[in-house]
């Protein structure tokens, strides 16, 4: 074993070793190899009677008619028309070049090249620091799968991509069960249904554990989620699983059993379902108290992100002095920002000034000090997340949001104004003054993936993560946008050229011909 462990780190350094070397000699193995060539033909031109073959092809090409020119032309046209419809399809789906993508992976590792250093700091901020990776969260959309299946059988479309459902199955079995070391029989049918893909399947699976203990409330939440058509009825089965999570809860405590951690997280979760069903029914003062509430008991489950859902509903009853105080605890430098915090701070701001605000008039006397507050607030809003506003200005066309969101991506774009672009819109002049002024911090931030203004630079890998989380009927916005990979255009100006010869040689079929013999003889 210590000779296998003693040898281990020799060998990479022997490789890296080989590789540098071959390398560092590939220059000259290309000189080295294309003198031979000479030679060679230099030394097989009198045996192999090169010199009539280059006569006989000669001779060959000036007897081809115009015709064959026509027909390598247009089939030339043909295939890179072809390739380029290929590349553009590539691009529009995964952001990259397939050529490019191809010849990064697998050619130039084989030539001996190293990867770019152009992504090193990209997710360095202005100090130095690193930020890391975005990471996944719920949404404030209160889940129902009715409303999903609802959303497929009228459009056709799957409004869930596997790899959200799957986040939603691996949070679920990890909030609910992730306490306990020996699962009851109830927890071990309900991960199983955690996972099925098929919705009949999970509900089937929720009666199985509610068969086996009818005190199972992680069963009866699945069923609100899955199974109730309206939200009356969810409501109604998320008491039922509340009621029956209190009865366990209090029984696991007196009787100090390991699972309480579990149960909490579980009658955290019903909790904030209840407030999120109240706000959809419209009892939105019932739904602020039971948020309140919730956030007073278990302050430090700020995963769920409750104090959005706070925001939202207040922004509801237009209670603006209480947004504010929300704001004022959340909006912290210390704290992690999002879109909500961002841009309802910006909508604050905006209220004040928006009914006035007259984009010639401040050209002529310039901006007054809440005028400059609020476009200041904007521009920080669109730094944090630039997609955001093409959906408040209804620029792009929006689409239920998905279970999961990413900060910063578009995916949290769709479900920010999904939520609020209500009050944007009640808000009178808010969207005005937000289209005349969002495009400007781009002035302020010209190089957003290496240098942030006010956070840190916009990460490069939320498109690889919206692409994933959103339905692949929805356009991903990207940012910053990118420009057409070479590729494309070489294939397009391809495409065109020999499209052009074509046409050319199939009109002036005797003028081509005297050029292409002319050139063949030149060559």
């Amino acid at each position: 074993m210590e000779d296998s462990t003693g040898s281990n780190p020799q060998s990479p350094g022997f490789t890296e070793k080989l590789k540098s070397w071959l390398s560092w000699s590939w220059t000259y193995v290309c000189f080295l190899w294309f003198g031979m060539v000479l030679i060679m033909i230099y030394v097989l031109w009198s045996p192999l009677k090169l010199q009539e073959t280059l006569t006989s092809a000669s001779v060959f090409l000036n007897t081809l008619t115009p015709k064959f020119y026509v027909a390598l032309t247009g089939t030339s046209s043909l295939i890179s028309g072809l390739i380029l419809i290929f590349e553009w399809w590539y691009f529009r789906k995964y952001g990259t070049s397939f050529i490019e993508q191809v010849s990064v992976s697998h050619l130039r590792p084989l030539l001996g090249g190293v990867e770019s250093s152009s992504t090193t700091g990209l997710f360095s901020s202005v100090n130095g620091d690193a930020e890391p990776r975005p990471s996944h969260y719920y949404s404030y959309l209160c889940k129902q799968g009715a409303e999903y299946n609802r959303y497929t059988w009228v459009t056709g479309k799957e409004p869930l991509t596997y790899y959200d459902m799957n986040l939603s199955a691996q949070d679920h079995q990890t909030f609910f069960t992730g306490d306990t070391q020996q699962l009851r029989p109830e927890d071990a049918v309900m991960q199983k249904a955690w996972r099925e893909r098929n919705p009949q399947a999970r509900i089937r699976a929720a009666y199985q554990a509610i068969e086996i203990n009818h005190q199972c409330a992680a069963a009866y939440v699945l069923l609100a989620e899955e199974e109730a058509t309206t939200i009356t009825e969810a409501e109604r089965l998320f008491k039922k699983a509340l009621s029956i999570g209190k009865d366990v809860y209090y029984f696991e405590i007196f009787s100090l059993c390991n699972t309480a951690g579990k149960d909490i997280n579980l009658l955290v979760y019903i909790k904030r379902r209840l407030a999120m069903c109240a706000r959809k029914l419209g009892r939105i003062k019932e739904a602020v108290k039971m948020m309140r509430d919730l956030m007073k008991e278990f302050p430090l489950l700020g995963m769920l992100n409750i104090h959005e859902n706070l925001l939202e509903a207040l922004l509801e009853l237009q209670a603006y002095a209480d947004v504010q105080a929300v704001l004022a605890k959340y909006d912290d430098i210390s704290l992690p920002k999002s879109a909500t915090i961002c841009y309802t701070s910006a909508l604050l701001k905006a209220r004040a000034v928006s009914d006035k605000f007259s984009p010639e008039a401040a050209s002529r006397r310039g901006l007054s000090t809440a005028e400059m507050n609020a476009v200041e607030a904007i521009h920080r809003a669109v730094e944090f997340n630039p997609h955001v506003p093409k959906y408040l200005l209804e620029m792009k066309s929006l689409i239920l949001p998905p279970e999961h969101i990413l900060k910063r991506g578009d995916s949290e774009a769709v479900a920010y104004a999904f939520f609020h672009l209500q009050h944007w819109k009640r808000a009178e002049g808010a969207l005005n003054l937000l289209h005349c002024t969002w495009e400007g911090t781009f002035r302020i931030i010209p190089y957003p993936l290496e240098k942030g203004h006010l956070f840190y630079p916009y990460p490069g890998c939320t498109e690889t993560a919206d692409r994933e989380l959103l339905p692949s009927f929805h356009e991903v916005s990207v940012y910053p946008k990118k420009e057409l990979p070479f590729f494309i255009l070489f294939t397009a100006g391809l495409c065109s050229f020999t499209a052009m010869l074509a046409m050319l040689t199939h009109q002036f079929p005797e003028l081509m011909g005297v050029f292409a013999k002319a050139v063949s003889g030149i060559a």
